[in-house]
């Protein structure tokens, strides 16, 4: 960085102006390495998300094939033997509930986050505007 310049040296604006270039580089370079770390961090929070999502999907599918199959007992079976559809009714409900509560947990986590590094972005804009904005 440019601190290693010490004022008692004859310094020409050459090597001022390049210790100032250097610092630019230094300081992309770092928003790079920052705007990569978010975006792995991301990442994962994606597919922790999309885990739990999925999850939800595929026990909600599995309590609707049984909510399926318990109406069908229902109008097969008829009325004097209630008792089995009525079982077939209560497991589809209990897992169909816990699907959608899955699939929730699931949807709020994808809301919990951006998936874009919004501060890196912002912040690598801004170091890359400040140069055109001093002249």
């Amino acid at each position: 960085m440019a601190t290693n310049v010490h004022p008692d040296e004859n310094n020409t604006m050459t090597s001022l102006v390049r210790g100032i270039i250097d610092d630019a580089q230094e300081l992309i370079k770092q928003q790079f390495a920052l705007f990569k770390a978010e975006l792995r961090e991301d990442s994962r929070k994606t597919q922790e998300a999309t885990t739990i999502l999925g999850l939800g999907t595929l026990f909600a599918l599995a309590g609707f094939l049984v909510l399926c199959l318990a109406v069908a007992h229902l109008l097969h079976w008829a009325y004097p033997t209630v008792d089995l559809s009525i079982w077939y009714l209560v497991v589809g409900g209990v897992v169909t509930a816990l699907g959608a509560g899955l699939a929730y947990a699931g949807y709020e986590k994808f809301r919990s986050f951006n998936p874009l590094p919004d501060k890196t972005a912002k912040a690598l804009t801004e170091n890359l505007t400040w140069p055109t904005k001093q002249a």
